[in-house]
């Protein structure tokens, strides 16, 4: 893990879904500890990454993505102290960890602003794409985002 910048790249990144992955406590739910005992595996793929989806805790209404705190883990996956062994194993492994960050509150206004039939039928340059953030932004920049969404 010692190239800082530009990694991904040419990173192999395995995406997991936790609840689905692997059980390691026997309750039928895919947890932390699944994920752990199958490192080695994960490992011996070659991958450079694991990119987890959203493990914070979450009413579930949305497969994980309708996060009630980011400081902390789901009780179904595990604890933090869990999520941090994980983490140390993984990069003792040299594997990264990536945590899929959730969208913003408003993400759905601005989805639906984004995909809406006058933002479908321009070409893919002139649509508007949101940001980390959740901010809309113009593939062609300036001020076009504004009149391309208010129009």
């Amino acid at each position: 893990m010692t190239d800082k910048t530009g990694w991904w790249r040419s990173a192999a990144i395995y995406q997991v879904y936790i609840r689905s992955f692997a059980d390691g406590n026997g309750d039928g739910v895919g947890d932390l500890a699944g994920v752990r005992a199958r490192l080695d595996h994960l490992a011996d793929l070659g991958i450079d990454a694991i990119w987890f989806t959203p493990w914070y805790p979450s009413p579930m209404d949305d497969g994980g993505y309708d996060v009630a705190d980011f400081r902390d883990i789901e009780p179904l996956f595990g604890t933090l102290a869990e999520a941090e062994e994980l983490i140390a194993e993984a990069h003792a492994r040299n594997i990264r960890v990536l945590i899929e960050p959730d969208a913003p509150e408003n993400f759905h206004a601005v989805h639906d602003q984004a995909h809406s039939r006058r933002n479908i039928d321009r070409p893919a340059q002139e649509r508007p794409v949101r940001s980390r953030t959740g901010q809309l932004h113009s593939l062609a920049g300036g001020a076009g985002i504004q009149r391309g969404l208010d129009a």
